[in-house]
């Protein structure tokens, strides 16, 4: 695939106003991860298993927004929830379009309740190493409870990947951690912001709520506008590539 003129038209017309209508649809892998490597920061898709929406402006294919569901219980551990209960939202991928990325995902989790209606929980990260704020969740009224940790990444096969991708590839390949790695770093710190499914849910990470993130005085204000920075960082989802 190699421009955006072949992928699919969508089906399903979400919303529309004079001078756009948006269309939010399903989408094929290969639609998804051609947006994510043109359009998104990092360049590479998830590796594992996820929901893709594929997002029209008119007739044009302008991105997608990626669900994605992490390796461990690491991300719904914390709430006291099962795995099926929380997903990530792990890709935003969009190119240059009118409509805020706070509505598109707003449809996006739309999709994703009438799909999915044992979910009550996702989460999303913003990285701090890309000057994110996590403006677009700000404008979707999540709730931010604080920064993650900084994890330690291993250099793999010339990509930095995190402790626990290059521990599934320990574990299949018999050998220790240390003799796949090429380097050690510590990751950079990312702001997570979650958004609860239902009222009961809500009310319980209501405790967890702290004050948005904002740029200080004389700060230079390196993030993207709320239209145009991508999100889904992802920091629980290996994105090691198979082989």
């Amino acid at each position: 695939m190699t421009n955006s003129s072949r992928l699919p038209a969508p089906r399903a017309a979400m919303s529309s106003n004079a001078k756009v209508d948006l269309r939010l649809d399903w989408c094929s892998y290969q639609a998804a991860k051609w947006a994510v490597e043109h359009w998104h920061y990092s360049r590479r898709m998830p590796k594992s298993k996820m929901v893709k929406i594929g997002v029209w402006e008119g007739s044009e294919f302008v991105g997608v927004i990626i669900f994605g569901v992490g390796a461990t219980d690491h991300l719904c551990k914390p709430y006291g929830l099962k795995n099926i209960q929380v997903c990530e939202l792990t890709r935003i991928a969009l190119k240059k379009h009118e409509v805020s990325v706070s509505r598109i995902v707003s449809i996006a989790i739309s999709f994703l309740k009438k799909q999915s209606p044992s979910l009550r929980l996702i989460v999303s990260f913003a990285d701090t190493a890309y000057g994110h704020l996590g403006k677009i969740y700000q404008a979707g009224n999540w709730v931010f409870t604080g920064l993650t940790g900084n994890a330690t990444e291993y250099l793999f096969r010339g990509r930095w990947v995190h402790s626990r991708s290059i521990g599934n590839w320990s574990k299949k390949l018999g050998v220790v951690r240390t003799t796949l790695a090429q380097g050690t770093r510590k990751s950079s710190l990312k702001y997570r912001y979650v958004y609860p499914l239902d009222s009961a849910m809500r009310a319980q990470i209501a405790p967890l709520a702290k004050s948005y993130p904002k740029r200080g005085p004389g700060e230079i204000d390196s993030a993207p506008s709320p239209n145009s920075e991508t999100g889904g960082a992802s920091p629980t989802g290996p994105l090691l590539e198979s082989t």
